[in-house]
């Protein structure tokens, strides 16, 4: 694995002032943060940080302000939740540079939290501007990033700081970097790719990646009917992108030259409506009803993905198999999903997830402990699942 600083790489950090840059961008819903878990990953490195006797300075975005102070995007009401989680007093700063935050960095003590406000309020962030990433470093002596999922950004937060001091990874960071690198850096084999969600349009460049890194290929969801129709096969209403068969026949065409076993499904769970325990029906692929929708995988492509599972060493998994938020259309996912977890808990198995809906998936399984490593990253992930570069990653290594 390439060589990054972590905490192990810092001895005395007594007094020092660490610049930590942390995910806060949690979801909120009339004032209130809906999900701490974004909290609870970072909670780890600023405790380890504050009980070494750092001063730990929180820089952080939230929403998109665009370069400009807009309070409804203020993190003030965040400080008070990430204390919470952490049960750790959480002081804030009213900037992340200039005067109110120089004045909060000193009024520090040793062990001390500090949570800036959000680093976006200035254009110089997204920019990457020397300047504004400066003004950010007078205020630090050591940066630690631990913010895998806005890795993808090269923002002065993210990729600025670390060209200008001691750069480090934090300990959710680095979890990622290795929990990544057993995924498709260098993974035991065989490798299996389960890659399900509404649309190919949005993930053509994962597609194509992955062809030529995995051993075999699992396409579920929406994606998975517009492989189908390019075959020539009637999905009926189902949702599909057919102005998108000749990139689905390339795609096919390179898995062919990459030895890389496409998996589709052979039969799916159709319904008329979309709704909640729809009245549905199990079909073969090649005989979806012309007023119907494919809305879940059948029972034999389930266990066709699980015989993949069975065989595979190795598992990356990105976008559900069916439309999961509503039954009877989760039960493909969930059966995947605990068969997943249950290879995994036995050892058989290093199984890694990501994504928006990935996450949510595998909560609705109840299987996110049981994976191996789970992200929370986003963008990110889908840009590592893409084999882009990362500028937040790259500007950490050795």
């Amino acid at each position: 694995m390439t060589a990054f600083k972590t905490l192990d790489d810092l001895t005395d950090l007594s007094g020092k002032r660490v610049l930590l840059r942390v995910d806060l961008n949690v979801p909120v819903k009339d004032g209130k943060v809906t999900d701490t878990t974004r909290i609870e990953r970072v909670a780890p490195t600023i405790l380890e940080l504050s009980e070494k006797g750092a001063k730990v300075i929180l820089l952080a975005h939230f929403g998109r302000p665009k370069g400009k102070a807009d309070p409804s995007m203020s993190l003030a009401p965040i400080a008070g939740v990430v204390e919470n989680v952490l049960d750790h007093r959480v002081h804030f700063a009213s900037d992340c540079i200039g005067e109110a935050a120089q004045k909060a960095v000193d009024a520090m003590v040793e062990g001390d939290v500090l949570l800036m406000e959000n680093t976006r309020f200035h254009a110089g962030e997204e920019k990457n501007d020397p300047g504004f990433a400066e003004a950010l470093a007078k205020n630090g002596d050591i940066y630690v990033n631990d913010a895998f999922s806005a890795a993808h950004r090269a923002h002065a937060s993210t990729e600025g700081l670390a060209h200008l001091m001691p750069a480090y990874a934090g300990r959710t960071m680095q979890a990622e970097l290795i929990a990544l690198e057993k995924g498709l850096g260098k993974p035991a084999r065989p490798v299996v790719a389960i890659v399900g969600g509404a649309k190919v349009s949005s993930k053509i460049d994962l597609l194509k990646n992955l062809v030529k890194k995995v051993d075999a290929l699992v396409i579920g969801g929406g994606m998975a009917n517009t492989f189908l129709a390019a075959r020539g096969i009637d999905v009926g209403k189902s949702l599909c992108e057919h102005d998108l068969a000749a990139t689905v026949n390339e795609i096919e065409a390179e898995a062919t030259a990459a030895g890389c076993a496409l998996v589709l499904p052979v039969d799916g769970v159709v319904a008329r409506e979309f709704k909640a325990n729809a009245e549905s029906e199990t079909v073969d692929v090649t005989a979806i009803p012309a007023d119907a929708m494919m809305l879940d995988i059948g029972p034999k492509s389930v266990a066709s993905v699980n015989a993949w599972i069975s065989k595979a060493d190795t598992l990356v998994w990105n976008g559900p198999l069916g439309a999961f938020e509503i039954p009877p259309f989760d039960a493909a996912t969930v059966s995947a999903a605990r068969h997943a977890a249950s290879r995994t808990e036995e050892g058989l198995l290093v199984s890694v997830a990501g994504g928006g809906d990935t996450v949510s998936a595998l909560n609705h399984a109840g299987v996110v402990e049981d994976f191996t490593y789970v992200s929370t990253a986003g963008g990110a992930f889908l840009e590592w699942m893409e084999g882009k570069p990362l500028p937040g990653v790259d500007v950490l290594k050795v």
